[in-house]
C-alpha cells in the first residue's frame, strides 16, 4: 500500500506557471506507474499525465500537451508536475494516483489507478 501526498497548488495568473508534487510513502515507489488527474468544479475527474516506474514512458491529455511536464524521482518517492503557459481553464483540484505496474503501457482512466492523494487545489486567474 502507498500514501500520496500533494503539494504545491496556489493562485497564479495565465501565462503563470506551478510544480506539483506528490509524495509517496512507503518503499516500493520504483514499482507503481504514477498519474496527474484534475477536476473542475462541477466536473468529472479527468486524465492530465502519466509516468512509468522507470520514467521512461510518458502519457499527457492533449489539453496539456506541450505545456505541462511529469517526472519522477524515485530516491525521493516523490513525482512532479510541471505546468507552464497555465490558462484559467486549467483551475481545478489535481490529484496524484498510483498503480502497481512494470509495464511501460500507461493508462489514463481513472480505475486503473489505486491509491489517490487529497489533491492540491490550482486556481488560474484571467
Amino acid at each position: 500500500q502507498v500514501q500520496l501526498v500533494e503539494s504545491g497548488g496556489g493562485l497564479v495568473q495565465a501565462g503563470g506557471s506551478l510544480r506539483l508534487s506528490c509524495a509517496a510513502s512507503g518503499r516500493t515507489f520504483s514499482s507503481y506507474a504514477m498519474g496527474w488527474f484534475r477536476q473542475a468544479p462541477g466536473k468529472e475527474r479527468e486524465f492530465v499525465a502519466a509516468i512509468s516506474w522507470s520514467g521512461g514512458s510518458t502519457l499527457y491529455a492533449d489539453s496539456v500537451k506541450g505545456r505541462f511536464t511529469i517526472s519522477r524521482d524515485n530516491a525521493k518517492n516523490t513525482v512532479y508536475l510541471q505546468m507552464n503557459s497555465l490558462k484559467p481553464e486549467d483551475t481545478a483540484v489535481y490529484y496524484c494516483a498510483a498503480r502497481t505496474s512494470y509495464s511501460s503501457i500507461l493508462h489514463n482512466s481513472r480505475p486503473e489507478y489505486r491509491y489517490w492523494g487529497q489533491g492540491t487545489r490550482v486556481t488560474v486567474s484571467s
